[in-house]
């Protein structure tokens, strides 16, 4: 699939009506998408600039964009909840997700954050992705090989228990660990022998209780430095003049982000100090 330039057969396009209803077509050539609204005819689509109108045989105007891959990930078939735009954003930047890094994620679930990391490293660097449920990794598969066209050289969708990885199975430590499981605590032995010292560690984590035990199991491992916590929330807004206001409806909690970086072999992390209470 291009991402840039004129619509080529098999781009996935997506189509928006007059009420933002959005339709997602992947070109063929001579074939054609029906609608209540009438058919549009991919060969008007193809060869066209990104941002034009095709006009369906009843008069509709449809827009026409390529999909991104926010759009994909929203709308690709799943095996379990993904971690959504929002916090995957997040953890590129706040995770330093740099082009040539070594990442190592666990579990990959439907492969969501899979294909943002994979963008981001670049052919030069590399992901592995480990999942403990087959049909799990199965959908990851399946929605990164729709999503690139084809199964990316630069990644390692991998079937097994992360808490048995070590470095000789990744050629050496990683520059990141990212790890969307129930129990992340139970693995930070295997987060310390596999990630560099400076390494950024990363964990997404759903209830409050989880977040207690991870920020309290990180302490405890005196190898990492003093653990960050945090939420991201989304809101619209509708502006249409005095009308101008947020949207009802917000993404709002979908899980917690917690942040830290592992230390040199032999340091101890100083005491953190916090004000005094009078």
């Amino acid at each position: 699939m291009a991402y840039s330039g004129p619509f080529q057969p098999g781009d996935k396009v997506q189509l928006t009506d007059p009420k933002r209803r959005h339709f997602t077509i992947e070109l063929v050539p001579g074939a054609n998408f029906h609608t209540h609204k009438g058919m549009v005819a991919h060969d008007d689509i193809i060869g066209s600039d990104e941002g034009s109108v095709v006009t369906s045989t009843l008069g509709t105007d449809f827009l026409c964009f390529r999909h991104l891959l926010v759009d994909h990930v929203l709308s690709m078939p799943r095996g379990a909840a993904v971690i959504y735009p929002k916090d995957a954003a997040q953890i590129l930047v706040e995770g330093d997700i740099f082009a040539g890094a070594r990442v190592l994620e666990a579990g990959a679930g439907s492969g969501a954050l899979s294909m943002s990391l994979l963008r981001a490293v670049g052919e030069k660097g590399h992901v592995y992705s480990y999942e403990l449920r087959e049909d799990h990794l199965e959908y990851a598969r399946d929605n990164v090989k729709e999503y690139f066209g084809e199964t990316p050289k630069h990644w390692s969708p991998r079937l097994g228990d992360f808490g048995e990885v070590t470095p000789e199975d990744l050629g050496g430590p990683v520059d990141r660990v990212i790890l969307d499981m129930v129990e992340p605590w139970q693995f930070l032995d295997t987060v310390r022998e596999i990630l560099i010292p400076g390494g950024v560690f990363m964990t997404y984590v759903a209830t409050v209780p989880q977040l207690m035990n991870i920020m309290e199991g990180i302490r405890a491992q005196k190898c990492f430095t003093e653990p960050r916590a945090w939420e991201s929330l989304v809101r619209e807004w509708k502006v249409e003049g005095l009308a101008t206001r947020p949207e009802h409806r917000m993404n709002a909690h979908t899980a917690f982000l917690v942040w830290t970086r592992r230390l040199a072999d032999g340091v101890t992390p100083p005491r953190p100090q916090r004000r005094a209470r009078r």
